[in-house]
């Protein structure tokens, strides 16, 4: 077995319904997407106190993230009306997106309620009308890991 993960393995998955408790996003697979970019962070602040011996002390403090993909244009495909409504709704979408499938365990990344921040159409000359789509974590945000059955 691979001691990596290829990019084409991740998969995401949506619920147009958002989620009324922390936990696992229960619903369809996303799969009209191409590549997704999470950048997960977390605040800080300092904590240097006199004390440190002339180093600078930090404390971790809340996490933000925003995930950023890429879909093909395609009205009609219920993943892509889910995101677009959420976008015109400025409401939240339940959303998951793992490095594996949600049957397989030790599948992971990072599940909850987003709001959809950036819809923006390409229409390049040669290629599929895409959508660049952003989505920042809103409620009941959680980092999911399958476990073994």
């Amino acid at each position: 077995m691979a001691n990596f993960v290829l990019g084409k393995d991740g998969k995401a998955y949506y619920n147009a319904t958002p989620l009324t408790a922390t936990g696992a996003v229960t619903g369809s697979e996303l799969d009209n997407i191409k590549d997704v970019n999470s950048d997960l962070s977390t605040g800080e602040a300092d904590i240097t106190t006199r004390a440190n011996n002339g180093w600078e002390a930090t404390a971790a403090t809340l996490k933000k993230g925003t995930v950023n993909f890429k879909m093909v244009w395609k009205p009609g495909d219920a993943g892509f009306e889910a995101i677009q409504a959420a976008w015109e709704a400025s409401g939240e979408i339940a959303l998951m997106f793992l490095d594996g499938p949600v049957g397989t365990a030790g599948s992971q990344g990072i599940s909850g309620n987003f709001t959809v921040t950036n819809f923006s159409r390409d229409e390049q000359l040669t290629e599929a009308m895409t959508v660049d789509v952003s989505v920042k974590p809103s409620s009941f945000t959680t980092w999911h890991k399958v476990s073994g059955s």
